[in-house]
């Protein structure tokens, strides 16, 4: 009987205990909770700061600062609050143990009175803050998984820049956009690594450097601060109206050379000669890791075109449907490359490119413009998001590593590589090119190369070494001066360098048709694959174009009606082609002006029509009378574009404008 009854009370003080256990356990699992709330809780805050804060600049049209300039500032006082103001109180429970193994593991199963309880990983920390376990654990809650940002903040900004890609300035200057972006890269990362390599020798010399630094490491880092990412300038470019092909240059450049630097990156981690010395030169492992670079970039420019080309909706009837597949298969692009091993950054890229040239035309209109308004909001989110966590981090990263000798060296190496980029590559352009990439659109060039989210994603993704941690610490800072200095400067740095500013842009390409530039200015490439493209890749994959069965020969009729959808023979006197006012293939433009006919041949030589009435007009002088005046119709090669001007004065007769132009010129 005494047995039985001590047995009950063990049983009882065993529940006892496993109660209160269970207790304990809820509340903390409470209280983090509660915490991660708070978390995210600040961003939220830091955000709709920022855009509050965006609006007042914009209502006060004020432009010496930037919303992702602002959006770090914000995110350093609030690291400088997390960090020196707030102190979580100690938890007594905490318990410090000393067992001596060989590595850290991952995952460790700690045995507590028969009770196995899984541990993970956390991150190492000195001696010093042993002490401080709780403000470590606070801190680290609000330094994200460099995961998150690949995966989740990227791929929304990668997909925009492809996706609102105006493709007719970007193909009217192809062939030095792929200049900048492929060679002008590669040449910044070599001359930054080779920069960075002496300084650190120096650093070594001097005893400076508290850990191993390669040259490889030194390419690394050259190849990071190699992606530019002038969000700020080109926002500022796009509100005040600069030069559309200063524009194009710079937003292609910074688009793919985003790419490039990721492939890169990758490429230099993959460098491994024979032996045990993996950081010495070798030819052959050189040759690898070029062939990883080709096979990494072709390979994503391959899968992101496919993905592109094979999101063909046909639930134009459930736009909400429509929309949601539309961004679940774009997104899907990113994960699927890096699951096979390439590079979604390149791959999302040119899907969200495919999608805008085909996908958008199968769209619904109520798609079409929910897609654009849905990425454009993920974008302004996750870009403002990223810059403010930039800025949290200055304070909450707790392995920083500052050397005075390499933040110097790194600012030096960053200009020198940004003037080899530019420069030289503008000069051997130039000799090509019949436009001029003048030495003002250079200088600005070189000013505008701003470091952003893609070079703070590349460098936090791998921070376990003393290399990796000192190549974090001075990228923030170059990050910092780009976006704050070269970006507040540029409304200055264009007034310094005379470049004109409130360019109409669809003016502009309405001139450049009327013969200011004809088929000549063109890429001879793109105008080749414009005609394949419209003849037979967009009637296949769009309802757009002109139906197969008038471009394929009389033998492929039964393919050609196969292939053609029903809506290609509904929209063929409604062609939706963004492009085609850059091909001028027949050699002459003719433009209608209600009673007046004015064309312009292959030379650039204009002809003009006898007006209705038998009255002659000089073609130069109906030219302008009529563009101040009216609408305009201009026809090329059988397709009819309205181009509506301003309404703001209706138009007036023929006899009207001429009295009234008669009175102006005599006074």
């Amino acid at each position: 009987c005494c047995q039985v009854i001590t047995l009950l009370v063990i049983i009882k003080s065993f529940s006892e205990d496993s109660a209160m256990e269970n207790i304990v356990t809820e509340k903390k699992a409470e209280e983090s909770h509660r915490q991660d709330s708070a978390d995210l809780l600040v961003f939220i805050l830091l955000l709709t700061l920022t855009i509050l804060t965006i609006w007042l600049f914009k209502h006060r049209r004020f432009r010496f600062l930037h919303e992702t300039g602002l959006a770090m500032i914000y995110g350093l006082l609030v690291g400088v609050v997390l960090r020196y103001a707030i102190h979580v109180p100690s938890d007594m429970n905490n318990v410090t143990l000393s067992c001596n193994v060989n590595a850290s593991p991952a995952t460790l199963l700690v045995n507590v009175s028969g009770k196995f309880y899984e541990y993970t990983l956390k991150g190492e920390i000195s001696g010093s803050e042993v002490n401080d376990i709780q403000d470590n654990e606070m801190l680290r809650k609000v330094t994200f998984d460099p995961e998150v940002f690949f995966n989740i903040l990227l791929p929304p900004i990668i997909f925009h820049a492809g996706y609102s890609l105006k493709r007719r300035h970007f193909f009217r200057n192809l062939g030095s956009i792929l200049a900048y972006a492929f060679v002008g890269t590669v040449v910044s990362c070599f001359i930054i690594g080779l920069l960075m390599y002496g300084c650190v020798m120096l650093m070594k010399q001097i005893g400076q450097l508290g850990g191993d630094f390669f040259f490889t490491d030194c390419l690394f880092f050259g190849a990071i601060v190699s992606a530019t990412d002038p969000v700020t300038v080109l926002a500022i470019f796009n509100e005040l109206q600069v030069d559309a092909d200063l524009y194009a240059l710079l937003f292609g450049e910074s688009v793919l050379n985003d790419a490039v630097a990721v492939v890169l990156s990758s490429s230099i981690v993959g460098y491994q000669p024979e032996g045990d010395n993996s950081h010495t030169f070798e030819a052959m492992a050189m040759l690898k890791s070029f062939g990883i670079f080709l096979g990494v970039f072709s390979g994503s420019f391959a899968l992101g075109v496919a993905t592109g080309v094979v999101t063909f909706t046909k639930l134009r009837d459930f736009p909400l449907l429509e929309t949601a597949l539309f961004f679940l298969m774009s997104w899907s692009t990113f994960l699927l490359a890096e699951a096979c091993g390439f590079t979604g950054v390149v791959a999302v890229l040119f899907c969200g490119m495919t999608q805008a040239h085909y996908t958008f035309n199968n769209l619904s209109p109520e798609s079409q413009d929910r897609t654009k308004q849905l990425f454009e909001l993920l974008n302004f989110l996750a870009e403002n998001f990223i810059f403010s966590y930039m800025g949290l981090t200055l304070f909450t990263f707790k392995n920083h590593v500052f050397n005075p000798i390499f933040i110097v060296g790194a600012f030096l190496a960053v200009f020198l590589g940004r003037a080899a980029n530019i420069y030289p590559l503008s000069f051997l352009l130039n000799l090509g090119r019949k436009y001029k990439i003048s030495s003002n659109f250079q200088h600005m060039m070189m000013f505008a190369g701003l470091r952003g989210a893609m070079t703070f994603a590349l460098s936090i993704r791998d921070t376990a070494t003393y290399a990796r941690q000192m190549m974090f610490s001075t990228t923030l800072l170059v990050v910092f001066f780009t976006v704050w200095i070269c970006g507040g400067g540029t409304t200055q740095m264009l007034s310094c360098q005379k470049i004109r500013v409130g360019v109409d842009t669809d003016q502009e390409n309405f001139v450049s048709v009327f013969g200011l530039s004809t088929k000549q200015e063109s890429v001879w490439f793109f105008r080749i694959w414009y005609n394949f493209d419209h003849n037979y890749l967009k009637p296949i994959l769009t309802h757009s174009g002109p139906p197969l069965t008038a471009t394929l020969p009389a033998c492929c009729g039964p393919l050609a009606r196969c292939l053609t959808s029903p809506q290609a023979y509904e929209n063929e006197e409604q062609l939706k082609d963004s492009d085609s006012d850059l091909i001028l293939n027949d050699g002459d433009i003719t433009l209608a002006y209600g009673d007046i006919t004015v064309s312009t041949d292959a030379t650039g030589a204009h002809t003009s029509g006898t007006p209705v009435g038998g009255v002659a007009v000089n073609s130069d002088e109906a030219l302008d009378r009529e563009l101040a005046f009216g609408d305009h119709e201009l026809v090329i090669r059988g397709t009819r574009l309205v181009l509506p001007m301003d309404d703001s004065e209706p138009p007036l007769p023929l006899d009207s404008r001429r009295h009234r132009h008669k009175n102006e010129t005599m006074s």
